[in-house]
């Protein structure tokens, strides 16, 4: 049941932000972060329906992406401003120590989140998160993904990219270019329609905007990461879930076992980047059983 659908209001140096936000459940409360960057919380809330029977779950769409506001000024892009977005939200929660469900990009917001304010957080679950290093991630990110991907699929998915500068149907874009990059993200032996999550629902304007501009600003603006070092002050319990066949290196997000002090990894068989949708009975019991 659909608790509240509501704005809240961040003023900037220079502009202000609207954070679009929803809670769905009744329970202890849970904040999502969804990936991306420039997605929104409709590309993973669907597959995360099963948090909703004892959780008080709460979305919210990160700026420059959704129904949130999408900056005049790129430069208000940055990691930083993310992280004082979720502070923003908290506040106007109220809730004291958060416990925070992160997916893909999501927990780089999450983890320098729990860095600036560790007071803040109650617990963190990651699933199939970015290494807390950069190290040669994208080299063999992208390696994996090339050989998942016919040659084919790889010039089609190129094309894409440059269209959602320029294309009049921007939904259309988005639609081709999922199908084409959902596969290699899922279990070999499983059916992309095991993510029901809709990755293509906000307007035209924010889909446009969020590839074209939040996705390389927000991630230029990690320059070379590495956070091992300072995980360190992080104590809160942080389970991490990473799918066996995840194209990002699965020894690269075992870093975060090793890095935050009270960690522990769940490496899960038969999936992949959506371990959630792919093995939700495995995901969601060991939630439940962390939660708890």
């Amino acid at each position: 049941m659909l608790i509240a659908a509501m704005l809240l209001a961040i003023a900037t140096s220079t502009d202000r932000v609207n954070l679009w936000y929803t809670e769905v459940g009744k329970g202890s409360p849970i904040i999502v972060i969804h990936g991306g960057p420039g997605m929104d919380h409709q590309s993973l809330a669907a597959d995360l329906a099963p948090l909703e029977r004892n959780h008080r779950v709460i979305y919210y769409d990160q700026r420059g992406g959704g129904r949130s506001t999408l900056p005049a000024d790129p430069s208000k892009l940055t990691i930083s401003d993310h992280v004082q977005d979720l502070e923003a939200l908290r506040r106007h929660l109220g809730i004291e120590r958060m416990t925070i469900l992160a997916h893909s990009f999501g927990p780089a917001i999450a983890a320098l989140y729990a860095i600036r304010y560790p007071d803040h957080i109650d617990r963190m679950i990651f699933l199939g998160p970015i290494p807390p290093r950069k190290g040669k991630f994208f080299e063999e990110f992208g390696a994996t993904m090339q050989k998942r991907l016919t040659a084919a699929q790889q010039k089609r998915g190129e094309e894409l990219q440059k269209a959602f500068e320029t294309s009049k149907d921007v939904t259309a874009v988005c639609r081709e270019y999922w199908s084409i990059m959902t596969p290699p993200r899922v279990a070999k032996s499983l059916s992309a329609s095991v993510v029901t999550s809709d990755l293509c629902t906000a307007s035209p304007e924010a889909i446009r905007y969020g590839m074209t501009k939040t996705n390389p600003k927000t991630f230029d603006s990690l320059g070379d990461w590495n956070w091992t070092k300072d995980l360190a002050r992080v104590k809160a319990p942080v389970l991490i879930i990473h799918g066996e066949e995840d194209a990002i290196p699965m020894a690269m997000v075992a870093e975060w076992a090793t890095a935050l002090p009270n960690a522990r990894l769940l490496r899960v068989p038969n999936a992949a980047h959506f371990p959630h949708a792919e093995q939700p009975a495995i995901v969601f019991d060991a939630i439940e059983k962390f939660l708890r």
